[in-house]
């Protein structure tokens, strides 16, 4: 069989870092590349390591992981745009093509990064008392931490973290409410640098313990095949049908997402096979770009690899992340169900056929070639659903990447996931015991490998750039987690987050006094309504903030600012956090900053505004269902008053209200809509989506004489395509 790595192609990777600030890295010359390569290699070891092996004390992980992310953010990306495709010659005011001031700044940021873990005996006495150094190191660091995060992911973040420190500095100046005593930049720098609050809390520990790893792993996932397996298994199950290539791209990117957490990564892999396959069948070409774009959104919300979100949602709520997967199980189905109904319809309506068997994969024989690449994925689950820490998850997800990606031989292959699952059930709780000689077959594959053929040797350094990759991947986010603790070290500096949660509860009342003057008296309460408008801000100011903010710093500060106002009005606190997160992942298809729609857009030649406005509408699943759980949190399956009934009423009736969404924006059912029929279809929706058994079946009785009407269109109808 074949065993080439599949990798996204040149046109995908140019895309991603067009779209994608995170993945904007500048040409290096020869040299300096090899000292960055060996730089990255490091991160990706150190981490591996630490994952498998122990944990380093948490001021001295956070310290090292942002040492080299900061440093090596100033060597891969350029301090201007206009020289980011550009490779700079190299002089002696610019050694390697990088500027002095570049290196100069790498090795600030190392410096000002480990100082806290190097003076880590004696922080006790210096917090609420810091030195001149300690003052000087923390605004080095503050200063090259926003240079670095407005380089790696733009401008919004680090101008939201200079607002929130002038916020904090002029806080007697303030007005009406937001007024506070203020403080001195020696008391600014203390609680962001010298303490777990601020710079060095939870957003950078969770991104050196848990999201760097799983970045790694999905890297590393893709490269052994992973991805090209669940794209061929799409086609097998989905192709044949009506619209195949636009189904095939709803599950492919369904599938891929479990192992990557990117939206715009997302599009460009699936996509490069899936847009151009769906404009070949007939599909307008903003259309096939809404599609793909808007179901590689739920990458970051598809378990059991959800981007970062998720792992700060652990330490947050302080739940296992086994919690947060089995509660994100059902929302995921709900957004992919909701493109899958539209696709379909607009499938049937056009007369769009399915793809032919000779454009098909062989099932079985994409089974019988790729098999193995799933073997990575069990054991993570595996280890994960154990009882272990997500990050040794992670650990032996990597190894297994490496076994299957070293070996290519299924008896290397099982023995290696039969002596794991020995090992879980034998009770060995670090696993050591098990590690030390697995990694030693590994490095037997590697040299194995690497002697047999050219093809070996080809493959040990694919895998050796996998771990390059995935350590730059991962280097932007992890600026920007730090950068998030500035602003929510303010947050708690100031006490500034419950001050806006009053005011944005405040406001929601106001609009609830206007709609209750309105309405019939005792149809809704003063607290529902002001729920129901605190839930509409929300929403809107994390799709506002998601436009120039990525959704690991939006959901933070979202939580941070929002998620208490929504428990103060009753919501439990995994469910606000799931809204607010939410929220912030649909801001990758709304315009009018629509990344992964706009991305999508540039491969199918389509309109980027005209295909962000059809993905907006495509993800009406991502829309309603946070509302849904919010009324219905049942359907996050692990909240207290979790039961059958409830949560079988709220998922069915939420499925029945997107079919009829569905159907009304498609202008088709089981036969053509009249416009009348769309309108009562669209109103029937509305209360069918809505928990509860009288709602949903009043939405039914509505909707009840249209669907009557369809079934005996459908029935008088010729048969058409396969559906």
């Amino acid at each position: 069989m074949s065993t080439a790595i599949p990798t996204v192609p040149v046109e995908g990777r140019s895309l991603e870092e067009k779209f994608d600030p995170e993945m904007r890295f500048r040409p290096l010359r020869p040299g300096t590349a090899w000292i960055v390569a060996g730089l990255l290699l490091t991160l990706s070891g150190f981490h591996y390591y630490t994952a498998g092996f122990g944990l380093l004390r948490e001021t001295t992980h956070r310290g090292i992981h942002m040492a080299f992310v900061i440093g090596l953010i100033f060597l891969v990306f350029s301090a201007r745009k206009a020289d980011q495709d550009r490779m700079a010659e190299s002089v002696w005011w610019r050694p390697g093509g990088i500027s002095l001031l570049d290196w100069g700044l790498a090795a600030a940021s190392a410096v000002a990064s480990l100082y806290v873990p190097w003076i880590f005996a004696d922080l006790a006495f210096r917090v609420g008392n810091p030195l001149l150094i300690d003052v000087a190191m923390g605004t080095v660091l503050i200063v090259v931490l926003l240079e670095a995060t407005r380089r790696g992911v733009g401008w919004p973040l680090p101008i939201i973290a200079m607002l929130v420190m002038l916020y904090a500095y002029f806080g007697p100046s303030m007005p009406g409410i937001l007024q506070h005593p203020g403080a001195s930049w020696s008391n600014i720098v203390n609680h962001l640098y010298l303490t777990s609050q601020g710079i060095y809390g939870i957003a950078l520990g969770v991104v050196a313990t848990y999201v760097f790893h799983y970045v790694l792993f999905g890297v590393l996932a893709t490269r052994i095949g992973l991805g090209k397996l669940f794209i061929d298994l799409a086609s097998c199950v989905a192709g044949r049908y009506a619209g195949g290539p636009a189904k095939v791209s709803i599950f492919g990117s369904a599938l891929f997402g479990m192992i990557s957490g990117s939206s715009i990564a997302n599009t460009v892999t699936v996509g490069s096979l899936t847009i151009p396959a769906m404009i070949r069948l007939g599909y307008p070409r903003h259309f096939a770009a809404a599609v793909e774009s808007t179901a590689s959104t739920g990458g970051q919300i598809t378990p059991p690899i959800m981007g970062a979100a998720a792992f700060l949602m652990v330490e947050f709520l302080n739940v296992s992340y086994t919690t947060v997967i089995l509660a994100a199980i059902v929302p995921a189905f709900m957004h992919f169900f909701g493109v899958f109904c539209q696709v379909h319809f607009e499938a049937k309506r056009t007369g769009m056929r399915g793809l032919r068997p000779d454009e098909l994969p062989d099932a079985m024989e994409v089974l019988r070639t790729g098999w193995q690449t799933v073997m990575p994925l069990l054991s993570l689950l595996l280890i994960l659903f154990s009882g272990f820490t997500p990050y040794l998850a992670a650990f032996w997800g990597i190894t297994s990447c490496l076994v299957v990606g070293l070996g290519r031989s299924p008896v290397i292959t099982i023995g290696y996931f039969a002596a794991l699952v020995a090992s879980i059930a034998a009770g060995v709780t670090t696993m050591l015991a098990f590690a030390l000689p697995m990694i030693a077959v590994v490095i037997v594959l590697a040299v194995r490998a690497g002697l047999a053929s050219d093809e070996g040797r080809a493959r040990v350094v694919d895998l050796i750039d996998a771990f390059v990759v995935g350590a730059k991947y991962a280097i932007s986010v992890g600026a920007a987690a730090a950068t998030v603790g500035i602003i929510v070290g303010i947050v708690t500096l100031t006490g500034v987050g419950f001050k806006l949660s009053f005011i944005v509860t405040s406001f929601a009342a106001q609009l609830g006094d206007v709609v209750l003057s309105l309405m019939p008296t005792g149809l809704m309460t003063d607290k529902g309504v002001a729920l129901f408008f605190t839930l509409i801000l929300t929403g809107l100011v994390c799709v506002l903030l998601g436009c120039g903010v990525p959704t690991t710093a939006n959901y933070i500060i979202m939580v941070t600012v929002s998620a208490p106002a929504l428990v103060m009005l009753g919501v439990q606190p995994i469910v606000a956090h799931f809204f607010v997160f939410y929220y912030g992942v649909l801001a990758d298809i709304t315009p009018p900053v629509a990344l992964a729609a706009y991305a999508g857009a540039s491969m199918a030649g389509a309109d980027p505004f005209k295909t962000g406005n059809t993905a907006f509408r495509l993800g009406l699943g991502k829309v309603l269902v946070p509302f849904v759980f919010v009324y219905g949190p049942a359907m996050l399956i692990v909240t207290p008053e979790f039961n059958w009934p409830d949560f079988i009423m709220t998922t069915l009736g939420c499925a029945a209200g997107i079919v009829l969404l569905s159907a009304a924006f498609g202008g088709y059912a089981l036969a053509p809509l009249a416009a009348w029929e769309r309108i009562i279809l669209g109103i029937a929706a509305l209360p069918t989506i809505a928990p509860g058994l009288p709602s949903t079946l009043a939405g039914l009785a509505v909707a009840s004489p249209i669907l009557i009407r369809q079934i005996v269109a459908a029935g008088r109808a010729p048969r058409t395509a396969s559906g």
